[in-house]
């Protein structure tokens, strides 16, 4: 038990939110959901919160963020984003649309390889989570840490989320490879390449790279790459097998994030000049510009280089 942290409330109640809210139960005594379908108003399911918890979908983080602002949120209260996206309009991630909406509030990150239907199931797993309040975040971690979730601290939340974030792409080629049958070789050297294309864009944006080979990237990357559970891995996938992307939407379960994620990414790289060709093969793929199999060849036949 959390001395003085008692309440937990877990916004979100999709996939993620539930299993969140599940590993919460383990510590905590008072652990409560909401979302827009809920009877139960925001105002009073979040009365004396002591650790607020995001599990929104980005495109539904700005609405709620506005509806919280009307409320009187102490700034006792611990903010986590356990969102994993950017923002379409302002590129900005949900923890930085997070600070901006409470600026006087510690925002952690949580992040890491944390398929949701497994750790539903009861399955182990890890993850970490990050904030420049280093006494919030390891607050959160005695709050989710169990027998069963293992939780590690770092205080560079910005590259925690990235990880996190910028994997859902390359989950969407690593479906592409699998759909495509291209064999084990294929996939190993497509996620061996994928690591430094996300670790650019963290240099780039001011994050630590030893973040990104931790839980929150490397670990977030083999789970998400490997796994039909991931919907990021299953857009991919069914690309390749033939089926036209509106379809696959139409039949999936949640929201698979890497789609809008990859049209931000090609926004950041324009600004920045980032050579992203797997992102690029990516986002041409959903475009609808080329097939699976053209964006495996234009990959293959960039000019050569050093490791």
């Amino acid at each position: 038990m959390l001395a003085g942290y008692k309440k937990i409330v877990i916004l979100g109640s999709g996939a993620w939110g539930r299993a969140l809210g599940k590993l919460f139960c383990y510590n905590c005594p008072e652990v409560y959901s909401w979302s827009r379908k809920s009877t139960t108003s925001l105002a009073e399911t979040i009365n004396n919160a002591d650790i607020l918890v995001s599990a929104i979908s980005v495109s539904g983080l700005y609405p709620t963020l506005e509806r919280l602002n009307t409320l009187d949120i102490p700034t006792r209260t611990l903010l986590v984003s356990a969102t994993k996206g950017l923002d379409p309009i302002t590129t900005k991630t949900p923890s930085q649309i997070w600070q901006e909406h409470f600026p006087k509030h510690s925002i952690t990150v949580l992040s890491g390889p944390n398929l949701s239907k497994e750790i539903e199931q009861g399955l182990p797993a890890a993850a970490v989570v990050s904030s420049h309040n280093l006494e919030a975040a390891r607050i959160v971690q005695k709050a989710l840490s169990s027998e069963l979730f293992r939780v590690y601290v770092n205080s560079d939340p910005l590259g925690t989320e990235l990880g996190g974030t910028l994997k859902n792409v390359m989950a969407i080629a690593a479906g592409v490879c699998d759909g495509l049958h291209l064999g084990t070789n294929a996939k190993a050297a497509l996620l061996t390449r994928a690591l430094p294309e996300m670790i650019r864009v963290g240099s780039i944006l001011g994050t630590k790279t030893e973040t990104f080979f931790g839980l929150s990237g490397l670990g977030d990357l083999l789970a998400t790459c490997n796994s039909p559970l991931s919907r990021n891995y299953q857009v991919g996938y069914q690309l390749a097998q033939g089926y036209y992307l509106g379809e696959i939407l139409a039949k999936l379960e949640g929201t698979a994030e890497g789609i809008n994620t990859t049209k931000v990414l090609m926004q950041i790289a324009k600004q920045q000049n980032l050579d992203l060709p797997i992102s690029n093969e990516v986002y041409r793929l959903l475009s609808g510009e080329i097939t699976p199999q053209e964006s495996v060849k234009l990959i293959m036949e960039r000019d050569l280089k050093s490791e």
